[in-house]
């Protein structure tokens, strides 16, 4: 049972890591003796957070615009020229687009729905080759996707393409389950709640007191908390797991 929780020595790649809870998962790796690749559309912010976290252990950028298939692809090309196997991919890339039902444009359902979901999936099917190159019966590669309470419970903002976003996230996630553990690939989701993000920030600053009383643990989530649900899916601890969704929300879920 010894380093049951252990990721050293492993790869991984954290799409959207520079910021958020992407920033939060790929800073847990580092810190934890992963080589972290992180990637985001803006190649001078994605070079500047993998300096940064490359002063406390192993992170390398590759900018990529994930909405279009072009760049998916060009992200699985960068990170196969570098590494031919991958244990742990984390399919954090997201976005969320805000407006009354009566107002809500095409272009808000389309560009959330394209990130969240259809960018998941390519990315996920680019990279197999390297999944299945890391993983084992004993020791399978993972695939970590990240969902919402949202698509889970209601939330309470007019994000509609969001929530069944994140909900496609989830179901997509237990289909792949089914389908890639024979491939020696185990494929989970976590849903997170309220956490400290540019997605969440103005929420946070308006009625983020009223959000945490709310709570059962009364305050909102931290780095640490997203860090340590994504190594124990990293590691050897839950590698006879696989197809799960888990809220990683305070007990948003269960409040009254």
């Amino acid at each position: 049972m010894k380093n049951l929780f252990s990721v050293e020595g492993k790869v991984a790649l954290v799409t959207g890591g520079t910021r958020g809870i992407g920033y939060m998962i790929a800073r847990g790796f580092v810190e934890n003796g992963v080589r972290t690749y992180i990637s985001a559309r803006k190649a001078d912010v994605c070079d500047q957070v993998a300096s940064e976290l490359s002063e406390i252990g192993e992170c390398i950028a590759l900018p990529a615009d994930l909405s279009t298939l072009e760049g998916v692809k060009d992200l699985a090309a960068q990170f196969t020229e570098k590494e031919p196997a991958l244990d742990i991919l984390v399919n954090n890339a997201g976005a969320a687009w805000g407006a009354a039902i009566d107002e809500f444009p095409e272009a808000g359902w389309d560009k959330v729905m394209d990130l969240n979901v259809k960018s998941l999936f390519f990315m996920t099917q680019a990279l197999l080759p390297n999944l299945e190159k890391a993983g084992s019966t004993d020791n399978p590669a993972r695939i970590i996707n990240i969902g919402s309470v949202d698509g889970i419970g209601i939330p309470h903002t007019d994000t509609w393409s969001y929530p069944a976003s994140k909900a496609a996230v989830h179901q997509l996630t237990r289909v792949m389950a089914n389908r890639l553990a024979a491939r020696n690939i185990n494929v989970n989701a976590v849903a997170p709640g309220p956490f400290e993000s540019q997605m969440m920030a103005h929420t946070l600053e308006t009625t983020g007191d009223k959000i945490a009383a709310r709570l059962p643990r009364k305050r909102i989530g931290r780095p640490e908390d997203m860090a340590g649900v994504t190594l124990y899916l990293a590691s050897q601890a839950s590698a006879y797991v696989t197809g799960v969704i888990i809220p990683v929300d305070g007990g948003h879920l269960v409040a009254d």
